[in-house]
């Protein structure tokens, strides 16, 4: 029986809607080329390391992409920073995981200071126990090794007491590489079929959903220790067996 005991979350399309700010930095940074991209295909800035993107989509080499990461800053550190939005239901998620004792933290491959920032900003920074990111200079920026900073700034040892939340398949990679789950956050950037390739063990269509889900894991796993540890007889009394079986009915889709 899996005890989610910590939740590591994406930030971009998982807890902020901040496609705007990222896709007006990205164009920001490519007119500096003479490139004049196409907007309806700027989606697919939203997830990926920076780095990564430029080389991916267009080609740069590492010297280009220092600089192209230049650019896009000049934008996003003035203005494209708060292009951005928390998703509607988010708050209450994190409150109501963070009122049932669970640890919440952040693992995401934007520079750690914006993630910080940001988070601070929209009053969010208080659920969280570490606000983990890459580096500025763009090292620590795989998802994997992301995740790996942030179990260890939270002093997180047993990873099976882990599951990643985000939107794209770089994070549900990310954890799978580490052993760890992760459910996939629909309401993002991500599509159903990416997450589910990736091995999402869930998929969520709302923020409120993706909190009753990990509640649902959180709660049998400790009603299960509570009782077997307390009362061993109670699984095996018919009566009491079908009452538990109908108090945990609520929580049997997750």
């Amino acid at each position: 029986m899996k005890n989610y005991r910590y939740v590591l979350f994406d930030l971009d399309g998982t807890l902020t809607e901040s496609g705007e700010g990222i896709i007006n930095s990205a164009v920001y940074a490519l007119k500096k080329f003479s490139i004049e991209p196409e907007m309806s295909t700027m989606t697919k800035f939203l997830g990926p390391p920076l780095k990564d993107s430029f080389r991916d989509f267009y080609g740069f080499d590492d010297e280009k992409c220092e600089q192209a990461v230049k650019y896009y800053r000049e934008y996003y550190t003035t203005k494209g920073i708060f292009e951005n939005r928390v998703y509607e239901g988010v708050e209450d998620c994190l409150k109501m995981l963070s009122e049932a004792g669970l640890h919440l933290a952040v693992a995401t491959s934007k520079p750690q200071v914006f993630a910080v920032k940001i988070l601070e900003h929209f009053h969010l920074a208080q659920y969280f126990d570490y606000i983990g990111g890459a580096e500025l200079d763009g090292s620590r920026s795989v998802k994997a090794d992301v995740i790996v900073h942030t179990l260890k700034n939270c002093g997180v040892n047993d990873r099976s007491q882990v599951i990643m939340a985000g939107d794209r398949h770089h994070d549900v990679l990310g954890a799978k590489a580490l052993g760890i789950d992760c459910i996939g956050m629909l309401y993002g950037y991500g599509t159903r079929e990416e997450l589910s390739k990736a091995g999402a063990v869930y998929i969520a269509e709302t923020p409120l959903e993706a909190a009753k889900c990990l509640f649902a894991y959180w709660f049998r796993y400790n009603l299960n220790m509570h009782f077997s540890r307390n009362l061993p007889g109670l699984f095996f009394h018919p009566l009491n067996s079908l009452t538990l079986r109908l108090y945990l009915l609520p929580l049997a889709s997750y």
